[in-house]
């Protein structure tokens, strides 16, 4: 009896270690797939023109993710500005570009720009190595957000009129990244200082980062930066190495 209780307790024991390990080892990855699923957004999408007739060619692919003021259950309200109003008034990019939308009372969540980038590269033939991030006020602050918790991701990132709060100090995960900043000096909205505390903190630590700052504009910041064809070029020349 001795000799089977012994057996019994090792048996228990090792059960337990394999749950633990188990559990250890699963927990990270579904709490971040749980939040995935969660976390879908609707979304807006343009292809190129000629996306059709290559076969093998992969694309750019560009996210825009939008202000507060376009939060909602109607994609029309998105374009109202930045690359989903350039594309209904005709303009052509030569990339993938998604603009996906948040319900009401919600602000960017990370996980789910993420879980669109994997849903799009399933979906569609993206150019890893050429995937950029931008967005205007709500979603320059999810644009920081984002490429903080996904460094490696987009090969540039164009954040308007926004900030990293209290995340500058994370500026050295980053660094790599080529950012260009753009905010207006006057904005009632949300402080220049935002786009300043970043930029000098990626600075400090050898950042690619370039900050524009409009003298005497407001909040919209975003309408002459977008405007800008050497905006997109600069944004489009870019590319990173894909491990």
């Amino acid at each position: 009896m001795m000799k089977l209780g012994i057996a019994l307790s090792v048996m228990l024991l090792a059960t337990v270690i394999r749950a633990e390990e188990t559990a250890n080892m699963m927990t990270p990855q579904s709490f971040e797939s749980e939040i995935k699923l969660k976390v879908g957004y609707p979304y807006l999408l343009s292809l190129p023109e000629e996306y059709q007739k290559g076969a093998d060619k992969k694309w750019p692919l560009l996210i825009f993710l939008h202000g507060s003021g376009e939060r909602g259950n109607n994609l029309e309200k998105l374009k109202k500005h930045g690359p989903p109003k350039l594309i209904s008034a005709g303009h052509k990019f030569e990339a993938i570009v998604a603009c996906p939308q948040v319900l009401p009372l919600n602000v960017w969540n990370p996980y789910g720009v993420k879980a669109l980038v994997d849903e799009l590269k399933n979906k569609y033939r993206v150019d890893e190595s050429r995937m950029y991030l931008t967005g205007i006020s709500m979603g320059g602050f999810g644009t920081w957000d984002t490429v903080m918790e996904y460094p490696d991701l987009f090969a540039a990132a164009i954040p308007i009129c926004g900030g990293a709060g209290v995340k500058f100090v994370m500026a050295e995960s980053i660094k790599h990244l080529p950012v260009r900043i753009f905010h207006g000096e006057a904005d009632p909205a949300v402080s220049v200082d935002y786009s300043k505390r970043i930029h000098d903190a990626l600075v400090k630590v050898g950042g690619h980062s370039q900050l524009t700052i409009y003298p005497g504009v407001a909040h919209d910041s975003w309408t002459q930066t977008y405007d800008n064809p050497e905006v997109w070029q600069w944004l489009f020349q870019q590319q990173k190495p894909v491990k």
